[in-house]
């Protein structure tokens, strides 16, 4: 599976936006604990919370609404990119394309080169996204993969693995959990966790804690 940029530079050679963000966050970090401006714990609890929860929330939403509007479900999986946009969301110059989770098959995002991620909707990657056992073991074993972070699928249930690249950026709508139908859009986002949009998990039934 290549990844290339449009000048033809093989993706392992180059930055994205997101490398870039990465080695930034990365030397402010450093920076901020060598003078002791900062707790160590209390940056990991902040950089967990913006993984987990503050950031994934843009994604969720976009979860919940394709869920209870089907016109937009329709647009979404139709053009994902103007979908978001019409959100106020954008990928930055990245196409995105939506994947529906349906009872036959399940959908799940790697980046096999770096870690090209859709972060606007997403926040920042998590660090086992950008390790090299998930990059290779997720093509390889998707079902190992699922069944490490907890989560047992039918074997009658495909699994499709997608490689996001330069230009695509991928978003998983996971399904839908049943017991749901007289929530409102922003019950329906609480349900969505950010590893059900890479689909790596599932969306958390009414009151299920996180």
């Amino acid at each position: 599976m290549a990844h290339e940029h449009a000048d033809g530079h093989d993706e392992q050679d180059d930055h994205s936006e997101l490398g870039e963000m990465d080695v930034r966050v990365r030397a402010l970090q450093n920076v901020l604990l060598q003078k002791g401006y900062v707790d160590p714990q209390a940056l990991e609890a902040l950089i967990d919370a913006y993984q987990t929860k503050i950031g994934p929330r843009n994604g969720a939403r976009v979860v919940a609404k394709a869920w209870s509007d089907p016109a937009f479900r329709k647009l979404l999986l139709e053009d994902a990119t103007a979908a978001i946009g019409s959100l106020g969301y954008a990928c930055h110059g990245k196409d995105l394309v939506a994947l529906e989770n349906t009872e036959i098959r399940h959908n799940m995002v790697v980046c096999t080169l770096c870690s090209c991620y859709p972060w606007p909707l997403l926040g920042l990657p998590p660090t086992w996204y950008k390790s090299a056992p998930y990059r290779s073991r997720a093509v390889r074993d998707p079902r190992g993969v699922l069944a490490d972070f907890g989560v047992t699928l039918p074997d009658s249930t495909e699994i499709r693995v997608w490689d996001s690249t330069a230009e695509v950026r991928y978003l998983v709508i996971p399904r839908r959990p049943t017991g749901t139908e007289g929530l409102t859009e922003a019950q329906l986002a609480e349900l969505v966790t950010r590893d059900s949009m890479i689909g790596t998990g599932l969306a958390k039934a009414p009151g299920e804690h996180p």
